[in-house]
């Protein structure tokens, strides 16, 4: 089994907030792939479901993007699994709008969520950082963040969430790279 983790906080103010592009990565890979409903469960929400031959567990912590490591150990503790089992997905300031890429290990770049989780389960789990830019100056980082995509983006950010679901099984299977090529390709076109 894996778990999958979506950052982002939780509500409906919200909902289209850069700092959730993981959440909408999550609800896009659920409903692509057919996952159960959400229930409440790990101090979050998860839903159930496969993708290729792989038991998949999808989280959306309902901590606040500050404590999501709380709801990812509970997640990590109840199933007994290690945190290289874990992919968090997440927003990336430090890579241009729309752009995908996945590592395993490395810092936090100041991003709470990914702190948070460090904290509780160490940095070995993979990521996948979605790119959102950067707004050019660190004083406007916080409202760059925390502000809602612009009706200009939508369709890029639909586009990339499309291509982060539709090549999910390559994540699921271990080969990020074909994973990171097949959406580069998806969004070239």
């Amino acid at each position: 089994m894996q778990l999958w983790v979506g950052l982002g906080n939780p509500g409906p103010q919200y909902a289209m907030h850069r700092h959730n592009v993981g959440f909408m990565a999550l609800d896009a890979i659920a409903e692509v792939h057919g996952f159960s409903p959400a229930k409440k469960q790990f101090q979050g929400w998860v839903q159930e479901g496969r993708i290729g031959n792989d038991k998949i567990l999808l989280l959306k912590p309902a901590t606040f993007m500050n404590e999501s490591g709380r709801a990812v150990r509970a997640a990590l503790d109840f199933y007994k699994l290690e945190p290289g089992d874990v992919t968090v997905f997440h927003d990336e300031l430090d890579l241009a709008p729309f752009k995908v890429k996945v590592k395993t290990g490395g810092g936090t770049a100041g991003h709470n969520g990914l702190r948070s989780t460090d904290k509780h389960i160490g940095p070995d789990f993979r990521r996948v950082r979605i790119g959102i830019g950067h707004p050019g100056h660190k004083d406007r980082v916080t409202g760059y963040v925390l502000g809602n995509y612009a009706k200009a983006e939508i369709e890029d950010l639909t586009d990339m969430l499309g291509a982060i679901a539709a090549e999910a099984p390559w994540l699921a299977a271990g080969d990020d790279a074909r994973f990171m090529s097949d959406i580069a390709l998806r969004l070239s076109r």
